[in-house]
């Protein structure tokens, strides 16, 4: 009976101090970075840079933040469940010349390390939600209707992907999101397309 109790108690000893040794330490690989939420003093302004840190087990949490940049697609194959996901389905949008369109294509964001705080403190992790696609969603409908269709599938369709980048840039630069590269893939009528978002 002694030996059962011992072991119980060896087992037991090492589930904490597994849970206190994986609480000392956070892993921040290449590429990311971490913010740390301390129960006393909330989200630190500091972020964690890749390499190990310490931190308060029980007392600090720590959320990883993808650096690198980031993919956002527009397209058919988007699965819109996914609400935290990085895309959207094609987007309706009217040309100046009245003509119902769907816009499918590529932004490449990147997160602003030194923001990352105050993205996680004031927005919370589902900024793809409640910043990002209403945003993009509402901005290509706003250029959209500034060119006609025929300039925006043919030789204005640069100056299209331009003005659609610093209507971005504008919105998201003080929210700590950069926009490297607005890429529009296709535009059609929207009759070709069985599923956009805002129809």
């Amino acid at each position: 009976m002694a030996d059962d109790s011992s072991s119980l108690d060896k087992l037991m000893y090492s589930f904490v101090m597994e849970d206190v040794l994986k609480g000392l330490f956070i892993y921040v690989p290449p590429g990311y970075v971490a913010c740390v939420y301390d129960l006393g003093r909330g989200v630190l302004k500091k972020v964690l840079t890749p390499g190990l840190h310490f931190k308060i087990p029980f007392w600090q949490k720590a959320k990883l933040f993808n650096t690198q940049t980031l993919e956002y697609s527009i397209s058919r194959e988007f699965n819109l469940v996914h609400e935290r996901a990085l895309g959207d389905i094609p987007i309706a949008a009217v040309s100046q010349d009245g003509k119902k369109i769907a816009v499918e294509g590529t932004i490449l964001l990147r997160l602003d390390i030194h923001q990352i705080p105050s993205i996680w403190q004031t927005i919370g992790e589902d900024f793809v939600a409640k910043i990002i696609r209403p945003t993009v969603r509402s901005r290509i409908r706003m250029v959209a209707s500034r060119f006609p269709f025929a300039d925006i599938v043919g030789p204005q369709r640069d100056a299209v992907e331009l003005d659609l980048k610093n209507e971005l840039e504008r919105i998201f630069y003080s929210r700590g999101i950069f926009v490297e590269n607005v890429l529009l893939s296709e535009i059609a009528d929207i009759r070709e397309f069985t599923k956009t978002a805002g129809e």
